[in-house]
């Protein structure tokens, strides 16, 4: 049965209710207060303090929000854009500055991403600052369950690190709300190793991955989190990890960290881990577990769907804002026999699901039959090339159908989506590229098999002879593109990039080469006003 973790929310703060009883008069009625000397009296209220970092990182880490580590790291790679559209979607510049790395440390959205990023790891700290005076035996706890909770809080102060040294790389250590006031900015090599040491210390007291597990961390998704620090290590800390990057990505594909379906392994189908079942895919390692009927949808549909008529083409009842599109060097990444290219896109005529008439655009293609296309530029005459983030039009680009919610008359699981944060298959492809990168680049047989393993579930098996990679055929290059059509729209790029030396020395559709300094983000202006401790990174 699916949990509902995700619902479970409780301001840990205390609240008070004024009743203003005349214009002079300004004592409080107090008609209710909770703070955490009268909440946490049985496990189900444990649970509720656990799981409120989880509802607030989807803001930040979900792609469902403006602001978070998604929109920044995948805005600023070479798959998806959020390009204007005649009228609609230049937003000030934003999205036009992201894409072609010329982003400033005054961005708004930027701002925004560090405070909800730093906000989620106070609620953590602030939780395990609750937890050192609490009596678990009272609430009904035994020793054991009251380190595996302690310890699953700490391994995701330790995730919440991993992502904001991804994006910042030197920031503060915080571990107590409040203290320092004004923290000191650390180097990214201190952070890195803040969080493996987190991890380490509590990864074997976590429980096993299971369906109990589904929304929350388990063993195994602690050891995903392993597998992709060390393959980033690196970057991140200056000392290549290769050996530690293997060994735990062998832990979570032996299956040392539980599963949820009985046995780790792949999902037979490339939907599968998308599905509006997900919560049963075999692949799955740790995910936010949303619920329609739960009342807490996965809405991905803001950033990746199209205007209200497109709603009819595949029969549901939501529609978006017709922000991101694929980039024409991403969509033409995949040959054309790719059944990826044919299942994750929305591309070409688009038809009402249920009568098979073309849907109309409500823009730029008003009235006339709306046909996705893979460029971005206005229709003018004489107009050539693939566009620009200013040329865009309501048909430009493919479009995202990784997800799939079904359809609106599937009762019970219409729109019952999990949220994927990490599945097997990215370890497969983590401890493929250690194998390469410990073999100077060339691919090992090992390493072929992992690879081919996830990538024959996109071919017809008739077609699977020519299509397999061998040691000779799987370069580098190669993987990084093999990696980069297995995980388009699940916010790796930008990470994949940097590790692979080619996010600012790289170009693609419409973004030049940049200054090496933009592997990381500016730390925002206006915190620097505010902590005269932290240091901006190089370049900005």
């Amino acid at each position: 049965m699916k949990k509902y973790f995700n619902k479970l929310s409780v301001a840990l703060t205390p609240i008070a209710l004024m009743a203003t009883v005349s214009c002079t008069d300004l004592d409080e009625t107090i008609y209710s207060e909770l703070s955490k000397d009268n909440f946490y009296n049985s496990k189900v209220e444990i649970m509720q303090g656990v799981l409120r970092p989880f509802t607030h990182m989807q803001a930040w880490l979900a792609p469902t929000g403006q602001n978070g580590y998604y929109y920044h790291g995948e805005s600023a790679a070479d798959q998806i854009a959020w390009p204007q559209k005649g009228r609609h979607g230049y937003d000030g510049g934003d999205h036009v500055r992201l894409h072609r790395h010329e982003w400033t440390p005054q961005e708004n959205r930027l701002r925004g991403s560090w405070s909800l990023m730093w906000e989620g790891l106070g609620y953590v700290n602030a939780l395990l600052e609750d937890f050192e005076t609490l009596d678990f035996e009272a609430a009904g706890l035994t020793q054991a369950e009251m380190e595996s909770i302690i310890a699953e809080v700490k391994v995701m102060r330790a995730f919440h690190y991993l992502k904001i040294m991804d994006m910042w790389g030197n920031v503060p250590i915080v571990t107590t709300v409040g203290q320092p006031t004004n923290p000191e900015t650390r180097p990214s090599a201190e952070v890195f190793q803040f969080v493996e040491e987190e991890l380490l210390a509590n990864v074997e007291l976590l429980q096993p991955l299971s369906q109990d597990l589904v929304g929350r961390v388990s063993k195994a998704a602690g050891y995903a989190m392993l597998s992709e620090l060390y393959l980033n290590a690196e970057v991140w800390s200056g000392t290549p990890r290769y050996d530690d990057c293997i060994t735990y990505s062998n832990k979570v594909i032996n299956g040392e960290g539980g599963s949820l379906m009985g046995e780790m392994r792949l999902d037979p189908s490339i939907l599968g881990p998308f599905s509006n079942q997900n919560q049963f895919s075999p692949e799955n390692i740790f995910q936010f577990a949303f619920s329609r009927d739960g009342g807490f949808t996965f809405n991905w549909a803001g950033f990746f769907f199209g205007y209200g008529n497109m709603s009819r083409a595949l029969n549901v009842t939501y529609s978006g804002w017709n922000a991101f599109v694929v980039t024409p060097n991403a969509f033409s990444a995949f040959e054309e026999n790719d059944n990826r290219k044919s299942e994750w896109f929305l591309f070409g005529p688009q038809t009402d699901y249920e009568t098979g008439e073309p849907i109309l655009g409500t823009e730029e293609w008003a009235d006339q039959p709306l046909v996705y296309v893979n460029n971005i530029r206005r229709n003018s005459e004489g107009a050539t090339g693939e566009g620009s983030m200013t040329e865009g039009e309501e048909n430009s680009g493919a479009r995202f159908h990784k997800y799939r919610s079904g359809t609106s008359d599937q009762e019970g699981v219409y729109w019952e989506n999990d949220y994927v944060i990490y599945r097997l298959t990215e370890v497969y492809f983590n401890k493929a590229e250690a194998l390469m990168r410990q073999n100077g680049g060339a691919a090992t047989p090992e390493a072929v098999e992992l690879i081919n393993e996830s990538r024959k579930r996109a071919f017809d098996e008739e077609e699977w002879a020519t299509e397999a990679y061998t040691t000779s055929t799987l370069t580098m290059e190669e993987l990084l593109a093999e990696r980069g059509r297995e995980f388009i729209f699940e916010g790796k790029r930008r990470t994949d990039l940097i590790r692979f030396g080619d996010f600012t020395s790289g170009s693609w559709w419409d973004k030049d080469p940049s200054e090496p300094t933009r592997a990381l983000f500016p730390i925002p202006h206006i915190h620097l006003s505010l902590n005269p401790n932290l240091v901006q990174n190089p370049g900005y």
